[in-house]
């Protein structure tokens, strides 16, 4: 394959090194970035709507045999109120 001239670009050119690198070194500078509050509370957004996104569907079905279970007095016990609170605590990572 034959590699042509375009205009006044040409395709082919040699190496030029301008020592551009060497110039921008600095030294012992570490690279940073400064994220605003902005940015922090849009991504915290994000995360929060991504674990909801991730959650498992509840269906009409499900919800009512739960408010069955919990107005039902004999389902409302000590370890039943442990047990909740205890997956309370692991869901915040308490």
């Amino acid at each position: 394959m034959m590699v042509e001239r375009v205009g006044s670009i040409n395709p082919i050119q040699p190496e030029n090194r301008t020592g551009r690198n060497e110039r921008l070194g600095g030294g012992d500078r570490a690279d940073s970035i400064d994220v605003s509050q902005r940015a922090r509370e849009r991504a915290e957004i994000y995360h929060v709507t991504e674990m909801v996104r991730a959650a498992p569907e509840l269906s009409e079905a499900r919800i009512a045999e739960l408010r069955e279970r919990i107005n039902d007095p004999a389902y409302l016990n000590e370890r039943t109120i442990a047990a909740t609170a205890d997956r309370i605590m692991d869901a915040f990572g308490l």
